[in-house]
């Protein structure tokens, strides 16, 4: 629904708008925080923000379309201890990770948007588009940091672990609004939905415990059950995650931009 949206857009601004219309290049970076939402965060708490960071170059065809890619790094971490739900805080299990992607996307502005002009100097506008990434789940056990995909938690065998640089779809919704001709400010609030659901190292059950320190060595089992001992719910099979859906992570960062491009008379007058 979302592609089919933009793909429309662009067809319709690109067509309808003038071809004298300001275009040129930004571009920007700033900072803000991010979260992560999944097995470990199914109640979309927003006690744990993290770092988030990133720039980008943006490219403007008329007033109403750009696209944009941009480099962004964040961090996310979750911990079971601090859920309401009962079998969560039993299952006991966290996790952090840092984030490196790159992004490229369509964006739409609600309004006409014209550097320079005293009327169309600001605009909501919507975005889709798609993210490649890298993350490394880790964790500490009595004071060591390990990564767990090294770990097999859910029995994975060597070689067959899931993927640590994989494939997102990204969509949201910014405003920006100008402080000068070259200057403006960028709000933006951007989901990243994984095609993974490991960015947690949690997604389907229990494995047996015996043949994971056979696998992987006498920590495994250690890492991929840490239920209280006083439930012990990491019985061989048992729900540890739920594969039905995958994780999500958001970052929401305010931007300092840069436009790259010159005053075009009859174009801000046409807009005034």
């Amino acid at each position: 629904m979302i592609s089919r949206f933009f793909v429309f857009a662009v067809f319709i601004s690109l067509f309808h708008l003038s071809a004298k219309a300001q275009h040129g290049w930004e571009v920007g970076g700033g900072g803000g925080v991010t979260y992560y939402f999944g097995d470990l965060n199914t109640n979309f708490r927003l006690n744990r923000p993290g770092a988030a960071a990133g720039i980008f170059a943006r490219y403007d065809f008329n007033p109403r379309i750009n696209t944009k890619l941009g480099v962004s790094y964040g961090h996310v971490a979750a911990d079971d201890a601090d859920s309401d739900n009962i079998f969560e805080k039993n299952r006991n299990l966290n996790f952090r990770s840092h984030i490196y992607d790159i992004t490229g996307q369509f964006e739409f502005n609600f309004f006409k948007y014209v550097h320079g002009s005293k009327d169309n100097f600001y605009t909501p506008y919507l975005f889709g588009g798609f993210t490649v990434f890298n993350y490394n789940p880790q964790t500490d056990l009595d004071g060591v940091t390990y990564d767990l995909r090294d770990y097999g938690t859910e029995g994975q065998f060597s070689g067959e672990e899931y993927y640590t640089t994989t494939k997102a779809l990204a969509y949201g919704v910014g405003f920006k609004v100008d402080l000068s001709f070259e200057w403006s400010l960028n709000l933006e609030i951007s989901a990243r939905k994984l095609f993974t659901d490991y960015l947690d190292d949690v997604s389907t059950v229990y494995a047996d415990a015996g043949d994971l320190e056979a696998l992987r060595g006498p920590v495994a089992p250690l890492l991929a059950d840490r239920s209280l001992r006083d439930v012990n719910i990491g019985a061989t099979g048992r729900q540890r995650g739920d594969s039905h859906g995958n994780d999500t992570y958001v970052m929401t960062q305010l931007s300092l931009v840069y436009y790259f491009g010159s005053i075009q008379c009859p174009t801000i007058t046409k807009y005034r």
